[in-house]
């Protein structure tokens, strides 16, 4: 929870005192192609953060993510994206993933002149499966259509802006039951990962 209130808190410093956005010096860098990979875990998405014991399990994603800027603020270093995802899991099962979602991506760190980063955020979206996953399976059953969330932090070198390392969380759930009543939380996947802007 304290590493949750630190990175608000960061982010409601940027606000009161905007840096220049580097999107704004970079806008012909508006779409990007990526790679990740990372390990299913649970119970739920912010055990990681709240320090509550976390096990990690045999299933294991790999993707590709698409993402276009769609607006960018004049005045902060906030944009919208549109996020695409293409994700094959595989270890307890082997499953296909498609999924998309708005994203929204804050750039104003004081620190960018040393390690530019990256927050996004993508918390209602739209996942598919090719068939329930074990993982996310109970005794009610479970659905291939969830919603679909990001959480992100991306780093890069001030000299190459358009190649950026990442490390996300790759979330799948009903939002509280309201897609369905399983009462599953869905998956939740660990992971490391590469873009290129272009």
């Amino acid at each position: 929870m304290n590493k949750t209130i630190n990175v608000a808190f960061a982010i409601l410093l940027t606000v009161f005192f905007p840096v220049q956005s580097t999107l704004a010096e970079d806008s012909k860098y508006d779409m990007s192609l990526g790679v990740y990979g990372g390990q299913f875990y649970k119970p739920h998405p912010e055990a990681l953060l709240t320090g509550q014991k976390t096990e990690f399990k045999d299933q294991y994603i790999s993707s590709l993510v698409f993402t276009k800027t769609l607006w960018q603020s004049a005045s902060y270093p906030l944009s919208v994206e549109i996020e695409g995802v293409l994700s094959y899991q595989f270890g307890v099962a082997s499953l296909g993933e498609i999924g998309v979602v708005p994203v929204l991506r804050w750039d104003g760190f004081p620190w960018n002149e040393y390690l530019k980063t990256d927050f996004r955020f993508g918390p209602i979206g739209l996942s598919y499966t090719s068939s329930v996953s074990p993982m996310e399976r109970n005794e009610k059953g479970g659905s291939q259509w969830l919603n679909f969330l990001i959480v992100e932090l991306g780093f890069s070198l001030p000299s190459s802006k358009e190649k950026e390392m990442f490390i996300r969380l790759h979330h799948r759930c009903s939002i509280f039951n309201t897609m369905n009543d399983y009462g599953t939380n869905g998956e939740d996947f660990l992971a490391v990962g590469f873009r290129s802007y272009f």
